[in-house]
């Protein structure tokens, strides 16, 4: 048996038993990535053999299955699935346990059973596998040497699946370009029903219905390329789909069954001229299949964790000059879905800001059952439900790298009848969940994480929930916000004392719902049990975004550049008083009122920065803008020290330890402290910096080149599109000379 398969490289001999597409393509790229010595194929057909042959598809053919399976190092069984137990029968005296054998079928609990069948039990030396790739062609002529490249390959192991035999066929498809994942049996043929087999039966079914109507030539004649692109599949080969059908036969009618019951609500919608329910449908399908992939990253058949690896390459120097706007703040438009969704009519949103984390707070309350139109240039429509209107999810809500959607949603969704979980990506499942947690079981809640204190949450349904009085040990406007969430739903009173300000965003926004909330102080009161009404909401330029492009301006000589409609919420202007403390020349002009929150012009030039000892009642002021203030600090003369921030160390990276890495690599002296940071300003040099996935870190340092004495590399920046979708434009619109490539893979 193998010992060590990295070391199999190549293999000897690789059996292919079945050659068509699916087997001819996998010899392909065995062939093409020097992964074995010698191809041999077995076929009932001659023709086939010596057609592959011709193709240089195979090294060897070989019509007698035990002669062709002696010998081999792997055996690949690529025979419609109908035919598994027979070939399988038939090669058995072949096998003595040196060969691994693995196959391509598409219905692994039949495969399975094939192989009990025959042997009694499924040998350990047995892979079942199923590559999710294909084509509409079949036969061996269809085969392509890179069919599986960037391809998804599902394995579907069984506990006593020898280790050295799945390494073995792991790497075969991981050689040839393929993405290997594993599942159980059971959930591959659950989810294959779903998103391979019912969308082929219902092509099938599609075409041949059309096909009987008396005006079929008509109907074909004048499809358009939706109908050719759905209906595509209905040319695949009909023997290998009646087989598969037969085969996951009990998956293939429940989910028929799921389909059939929501093709009766769309056509009684539609029969009743529900506009309602309409959109709700369309909506949810339009914007669910890119969701899912997101949502599913953990799951195996569908994209990993694994990303490309975006890479900025921020040139020195450069300038910032111009006016701009940057995208609609964060906070807000998570607020201003929840809120929506929960209010009585309907909400309108303008200035939305359309990054993946604000994406799944909305893409959750359509799983909720909200329809919700948009966003369309930033523009939403939420057909609020009202406060208890709010439907079971069919899944656990999948939040992506979102602290503050988790953190929310725990609160409103402790108090519903229904049970959910909230998951998140490898990022968010490291973030500590127990500062809502606490709260909420004081309320009555029953919330689960890990031991850890880390999710995903698990929130039991049909809890009643008390009010309660809670002082914060620690400011967090998402701590805060939660408790008033669920406080909604409490019996009597909820009151938050917090330490410090935090953004207030969620007490402004309930009375612009008409909810009364009463501040006296540091403390936040609401009484449970009232309703929200729907309203217009247009929400302000994102200061957080905003603050990249004012130490932009900062700190390079001739700058002047103004940034347009920026939210000026007292609770969050920490940067800007920061940054005039420290010297800075901040104007804030045209001062306004837009749907309750304060918004401002604000223009920046070049000044002189100084190094200041940050006084500690800006930090909460100020939390999510500190990675690009260190930036400022590195070009002030003299010592910038921050302190009573440990919070930085918990957000989607350790800010504080990253940020001085990042630094240190430059050239400047930052040393990081448990709960700030202590940097010497002066003269600082390019380099390459990590930002371990974290938006905030990249764009610190993208704006950091314009005074570094070379160019800057910043690794793992993909996530920037989570808080500020163009960023890398707006950054050359005012003049900053920033690059991206895509390189590699890269699990940041």
């Amino acid at each position: 048996m193998l010992k060590d398969a990295s070391l199999v490289q190549p293999m000897n001999r690789v059996t292919i038993v079945g050659l068509g597409l699916i087997g001819g393509s996998f010899a392909l790229g065995l062939k093409a990535h020097g992964l074995c010595n010698e191809i041999v194929g077995c076929s009932r057909s001659q023709s086939t053999l010596d057609k592959g042959l011709q193709l240089g598809v195979i090294d060897r053919a070989e019509p007698d299955i035990l002669k062709a399976v002696a010998g081999a190092d792997l055996v690949m069984l690529a025979a419609p699935i109908g035919s598994t137990e027979t070939l399988l029968r038939a090669m058995a005296p072949a096998l003595d346990g040196s060969a691994v054998v693995t196959d391509a079928g598409s219905v692994k609990g039949n495969v399975v059973a094939a192989a009990k069948a025959v042997f009694g039990k499924v040998p350990n030396w047995f892979v079942p596998g199923h590559p999710i790739a294909g084509s509409e062609r079949s036969g061996v002529e269809a085969a392509k040497v890179d069919l599986y490249q960037n391809h998804k390959v599902i394995l579907t192991p069984l506990p006593d699946t020898d280790p050295d035999a799945l390494n073995l066929v792991q790497h075969a498809w991981s050689g040839i370009g393929a993405e290997v994942l594993t599942m159980s049996v059971e959930q591959h043929d659950s989810v294959l029903a779903a998103t391979s087999h019912l969308p082929h039966l219902l092509a099938f079914s599609l075409v041949d219905t059309l096909a009987k109507e008396d005006e079929n030539q008509e109907i074909f004649r004048y499809a358009a390329g939706g109908f050719r692109d759905f209906t595509r599949i209905a040319s695949s080969d009909p023997t290998m789909w009646h087989d598969i059908f037969i085969a996951n036969q009990q998956s293939i009618l429940d989910v028929i069954g799921h389909f059939s019951r929501g093709l009766e609500v769309f056509k009684a919608a539609v029969e009743q001229q529900d506009s309602q329910a309409m959109l709700g449908i369309m909506t949810r399908a339009k914007v669910a299949r890119d969701h899912f992939t997101k949502m599913l990253a953990k799951r195996a058949y569908s994209k990993t964790m694994t990303e490309k690896n975006v890479v900025f390459t921020a040139h020195r120097g450069g300038e910032v000059k111009g006016s701009i706007r940057v995208p609609g703040d964060k906070s807000i438009s998570h607020r201003s879905i929840m809120m929506g969704s929960l209010a009585d009519g309907v909400t309108e949103v303008f200035g939305f800001l359309e990054g993946e984390d604000s994406l799944a707070t909305l893409q959750s309350f359509r799983d909720l059952g909200v329809t919700i139109e948009g966003p369309n240039n930033g523009h939403v429509k939420v057909y609020g439900v009202g406060i208890h209107g709010l439907l079971p999810p069919h899944g656990p809500l999948y939040l992506g790298n979102s602290g503050t959607s988790m953190r929310l949603l725990a609160g409103l969704l402790s108090a519903q009848k229904f049970d959910v979980e909230l998951t998140g990506d490898e990022s968010l499942s490291r973030r500590p969940m127990g500062r809502v947690t606490k709260p909420l079981a004081m309320m009555g809640a029953k919330v689960d994480c890990r031991e850890d204190g880390t999710p995903p949450l698990k929130i039991k349904g049909g809890q009643p929930l008390k009010g309660i009085h809670y002082d914060m040990p620690m400011a967090s406007a998402q701590v805060k916000s939660c408790v008033l969430l669920a406080g909604l739903y409490a019996e009597g009173v909820t009151s938050v004392t917090e330490p410090a300000p935090t953004r207030d965003h969620t007490e402004r926004m309930l009375r612009g719902f008409g909810y009364p909330v009463t501040t006296e102080g540091n403390k936040i009161t609401l009484v449970g049990g009232g309703s929200l009404k729907g309203t217009t909401i247009d929400v302000p330029a994102d200061i957080s975004s905003a603050a990249f492009f004012m130490v932009a301006a900062s700190i390079t000589p001739g700058a002047d550049l103004t940034l347009q409609h920026v939210g000026i919420n007292p609770t969050r202007v920490g940067v800007i008083n920061i940054l005039n403390a420290m010297g800075g020349n901040l104007e804030v002009l045209n001062r306004r009122e837009v749907g309750g929150e304060p918004v401002a012009d604000i223009r920046i030039q070049h000044a002189k920065l100084k190094g200041i000892h940050i006084p500690e009642d800006q930090v909460p002021l100020a939390i999510d803008e500190f990675p690009v203030l260190f930036v400022a600090a590195a070009c002030a003369e003299g010592t910038t020290v921050l302190t009573g921030a440990e919070e930085l160390r918990v957000k989607e990276s350790d800010r504080i330890q990253v940020m001085a890495d990042g630094l240190q690599a430059l050239g400047v002296k930052a040393d990081p402290t448990p709960d700030g940071i202590v940097i010497e300003g002066g003269a600082y040099g390019g380099g390459t910096v990590e930002s371990h996935g974290d938006h905030r870190i990249a764009m610190s340092f993208a704006v950091a080149a314009l005074r570094a004495g070379g160019n800057i590399t910043i690794n793992n920046c993909a996530n920037v599109a989570t808080s500020f979708p163009n960023f890398v434009e707006l950054s050359r619109k005012v003049g900053m000379k920033l690059d991206v490539a895509e390189v590699g893979e890269s699990n940041g």
